[in-house]
């Protein structure tokens, strides 16, 4: 029996296939995964209802299972500043994770690549709460 966080057998899957590199795409419910993710990845509508779960609550479980090296974002239009979303995800993100924002379509040509393992659709309606992670290796003690 799974004694963790996360016991989505779909989910465990991908991330157990994921290797150092490999990207992990959570998206909010405006994302386009039928179109916009790579020929490799594994994709997961999570997407019960509107606003549930959220981009956020995914992450942290997430999180609880692989180490990430680096968060990557799309940068919001002006009209969506503040992205009150980014502060609720950096509040999760260790602070040894590198991150960057990019612009719209480069975000959508990294999600497109042969390196996404694994795309999670919620049901978050807020813009611009996407979230691309890069697989890091476990740093033992």
């Amino acid at each position: 029996m799974i004694t963790g966080q996360l016991t989505h057998p779909r989910i465990l899957s991908a991330l157990a296939a994921a290797g150092h590199g490999a990207t992990v795409l959570i998206t909010d419910g405006h994302y386009s995964a039928a179109t916009a993710v790579g020929p490799n990845a594994e994709t997961v509508y999570l997407n019960l209802q509107a606003d549930f779960p959220t981009v956020p609550q995914v992450l942290a479980v997430v999180l609880g299972a692989v180490h990430i090296e680096k968060l990557t974002r799309i940068t919001p239009s002006d009209d969506a500043i503040p992205c009150l979303v980014h502060d609720e995800i950096d509040d999760l993100v260790p602070e040894t994770a590198e991150t960057e924002f990019v612009e719209r379509f480069e975000f959508y040509d990294l999600a497109k690549s042969q390196n996404l393992a694994l795309c999670i659709v919620t049901g978050d309606s807020r813009r611009f709460a996407n979230a691309l992670l890069t697989v890091g290796v476990l740093q033992k003690g």
